[in-house]
């Protein structure tokens, strides 16, 4: 006979839909297979449950992936372009970019799509276009998961994931792993072979390899520069784009990277960070200081042919 203790219990309810017949009484969620509500269950318990966020996941396997979220670890790599993930089912997915035949290609970063409302979503990022807008604050966005992303971090203070050192906190647990060993800690695991240089993430030591190999795997296709990072290439496109998205607040003067607005900046404030050790005279930019310097050390920087 059923006690009061068994009502409490997940169970299974095979005559009230057919198609799902197999009921969790704690969310009220159907599945047509009895082993699928089987694994569900263990959401609702703390068999496989996260020591980092709480999080409880329907297997072992699950807790594994969902782990990498804390760690940041992306154990499989592309053998084409090197770029690695977090599943392996997102790894099979991005290897169609390297074996399908007939791709929807973007002739600015060559970036290749499957589908062509993937590459129309893409090309909002070269021709700035942002058309999902922000309701609160009027910021726009190239994707919708972006303004997604924006509502939750900015305007819903959803940033549960706080640093137990400093009390920063984050939006999501990988970005405050990353704090804890970029800031907190020394922990840098992955060491070049080359210089002996190290880094906390396995993605970074990637980057780095290229200064050693020369490799620059991100090409321009306007005018076949090339680059060894994906970001690197993003600000060169602005160049033929017109792009400027960097604006000086006093002056209003427009900038293509974030850098030129940093050393535009000092002829406002006045700060000259480079000094000279000889003379102790300041400069806005590097270049300028090492210009100086000749006056020191008598090299003569612009020599005539003549």
């Amino acid at each position: 006979m059923k006690t009061e203790a068994d009502s409490n219990d997940i169970t299974e309810h095979p005559h009230d839909d057919k198609s799902r017949p197999y009921l969790c009484t704690v969310c009220d969620k159907r599945y047509s297979r009895k082993r699928e509500l089987t694994r569900h269950r263990n959401i609702h318990t703390d068999k496989y449950k996260c020591n980092e966020c709480g999080k409880c996941c329907q297997s072992s396997a699950e807790l594994t992936v969902h782990s990498r979220m804390h760690s940041g670890e992306k154990p499989f790599e592309c053998s084409v372009c090197s770029k690695r993930f977090t599943r392996a089912g997102h790894l099979v997915v991005h290897s169609q970019i390297h074996s399908v035949e007939k791709l929807y290609r973007c002739y600015l970063c060559d970036k290749a799509f499957i589908h062509s409302g993937h590459l129309n979503i893409h090309m909002c990022i070269h021709m700035g276009e942002k058309p999902y807008k922000c309701q609160v604050c009027d910021k726009a966005f190239s994707r919708s998961v972006h303004r997604t992303q924006h509502m939750k971090r900015v305007h819903t203070g959803g940033k549960p994931y706080k640093c137990q050192v400093c009390d920063k906190a984050f939006s999501r647990p990988v970005h405050l792993t990353q704090h804890v060993k970029r800031v907190h800690t020394e922990e840098k695991p992955y060491k070049c072979q080359v210089c002996d240089k190290a880094f906390s993430e396995s993605a970074a030591l990637s980057r780095h390899m290229r200064v050693h190999t020369g490799e620059k795997p991100c090409k321009c296709h306007v005018c076949d520069m090339a680059f060894s990072e994906s970001g690197h290439l993003s600000r060169h496109i602005r160049v033929h784009m017109g792009e400027k998205p960097f604006e000086c607040s006093v002056c209003s003067k427009r900038f293509t990277r974030a850098e030129e607005l940093v050393v535009h900046s000092r002829i406002h404030s006045g700060e000259k960070p480079y000094k000279c050790h000889v003379c102790d005279k300041a400069f806005g930019q590097s270049g300028s200081l090492n210009k100086h310097m000749s006056v020191h050390t008598g090299e003569k920087r612009y020599m005539s042919n003549v």
